[in-house]
């Protein structure tokens, strides 16, 4: 795989193929391993609505300062 470096694949996921570019990094693993099979939507809870609004509000602090 080393003279493969810099190639793009097709790398099928069960679902689709998704593009993988090869890297120094990969070399001495295998390909899937760098197609996601799943999509990870977020946890849930309260505790998790808790943590994205404080996000959420950070975020909006940063556009009203960045504004003025």
């Amino acid at each position: 795989m080393p003279e493969m470096v810099g190639f793009t694949f097709g790398v099928h996921n069960g679902r689709e193929f998704l593009p993988v570019k090869a890297t120094e990094d990969m070399v001495g693993h295998r390909l899937g391993e760098f197609s996601p099979t799943t999509k990870f939507s977020r946890h849930g809870g309260r505790m998790q609505r808790e943590i994205e609004t404080k996000v959420a509000g950070r975020e909006t602090e940063k556009l009203k300062t960045t504004e003025k």
